[in-house]
């Protein structure tokens, strides 16, 4: 099966979702090109060049283009400090270094925006018992729970009287759990309120899947530090791999002491001819974001007009990435993944299976016909094989092929 054999009666689906979903795509273009204006400014104010783009061996000294990469990171995201580095495996990698920038043994992470995504529970010390986990280290743990899908602001601000709270953790996008994406102003709002009790408590965001969905980033409204993954929005489907830490200078100086070792931090780390694809591809990151965004609108106009409920709507206005589908059964979970699957460039010809994986406490389904293996900005299909058996589905680098990988799995579930 191929994208040959989409038949007419989904055409005429897609004809039907697109004429639906065409306003919102002024919009989305506008963010883009407020976004692109700013990465343009700040490629040109740190003057990056071609020299910027030779990579370093062995200790990686004096790499200018790492260092200039870092520059353009602070400045587009607004904070004093940045590192970026392919030396970090995943976002959860990234996001880990800066809890441990933030904590020391005997303090307390509050998480404000309940449980956190699954790969970061490890990491933490909420499930598991892994070695070099915050727990292992005596680093304690509570959170707050959404109300009604929006942060509880009194709960929070009671949570805060707790004098062991070092540090609050907002996750920005739904993971997999039934809720909403947050906007940078309302991660601004709860950081106000957390800096209203309690001053001296670190504000971290967990960012991934959110950068350039809007017109600014969390960092612009006080977050004091903030991570995400280069092989989801600010990588542009380019970036072979890595991770970003974005904030306070000492914060991120703190975490490049976790990611490599005391004494050396950000100091070293050969990036191996890769700058070209980490300028590059922030470079196109806010272009390939709003293709990302049209794709999952089309795929919540498409989904709505064959009956099943997802969210966020075609018109909503979007703060991450994904697209939650409520597919109410296993089977139609492996029918919409066979077909986004089927409907890739790369590896088409597989057929996703429930496994069990690192990090996550169930099966999980995942289809992604992927260049760069587990690219999240690249059209891709995942999600836990539990109730409510819901799907999450993200990215699409090009409209025109996310289109057609998201006909393909209503092929699939049709036929």
């Amino acid at each position: 099966m191929n994208v040959n054999d989409i038949k007419p009666e989904v055409y005429e689906l897609a004809h039907q979702a697109e004429a639906e979903i065409r306003p919102q795509f002024e919009r989305i273009d506008r963010i883009a090109m407020l976004n692109t204006r700013k990465v343009m400014t700040a490629f040109q104010d740190n003057r990056v060049s071609d020299s910027c783009f030779a990579g370093t061996s062995g200790y990686g000294y004096d790499d200018l283009g790492r260092e200039v990469l870092d520059k353009v990171y602070a400045q587009v995201f607004c904070t004093e400090a940045a590192l970026v580095r392919i030396g970090f495996v995943n976002g959860t990698h990234a996001l880990s270094a800066a809890l441990f920038a933030m904590l020391k043994p005997g303090d307390t992470l509050l998480s404000v925006t309940g449980l956190p995504y699954d790969t970061l529970r490890n990491a933490i010390g909420i499930e598991g018992n892994c070695h070099g986990s915050l727990k292992f280290y005596g680093i304690n743990y509570k959170q707050v729970d959404l109300k009604n899908s929006e942060p509880d602001i009194e709960a929070i601000k009671a949570a805060l009287s707790d004098k062991s709270v070092a540090a609050v953790l907002i996750q920005r996008s739904r993971g997999y759990e039934n809720r909403k994406a947050f906007s940078a102003e309302e991660i601004g709002d709860i950081c106000a309120a957390v800096k209203s009790v309690s001053p001296n408590v670190t504000v971290m965001v967990d960012n991934c899947y959110g950068e350039f969905t809007g017109e600014h980033e969390p960092t612009e409204f006080g977050v004091d530090l903030m991570a995400g993954s280069l092989i989801k929005n600010p990588g542009g489907g380019l970036a072979p791999t890595g991770g970003y830490i974005v904030g306070r200078k000492e914060l991120v100086e703190n975490a490049a002491m976790r990611l490599t070792t005391p004494g050396i931090g950000g100091e070293c780390g050969a990036t191996l001819g890769n700058n070209r694809l980490l300028f590059q591809g922030l470079f196109m990151a806010p272009h390939i974001v709003a293709q990302a965004i049209k794709t999952m609108t089309f795929c919540s106009a498409m989904m709505k007009n064959i009956g099943f409920e997802s969210s966020p709507t075609p018109e909503e206005h979007r703060n991450d990435i994904i697209q939650m589908v409520a597919l109410k059964n296993a089977e139609n979970m492996k029918k919409f993944c066979r077909g986004v699957q089927a409907g890739a460039p790369v590896d088409s010809y597989v057929t996703p299976e429930p496994c069990q994986m690192p990090g996550y406490n169930v099966p999980v389904i995942m289809a992604a016909g992927a260049f760069v293996q587990g690219s999240s900005i690249e059209l891709s299909a995942d999600g836990p094989m539990r109730e409510p058996y819901t799907l999450y589905v993200q990215g699409g680098i090009t409209y025109e092929s996310g289109k057609l990988g998201i006909m393909m799995a209503v092929n699939e579930m049709l036929s």
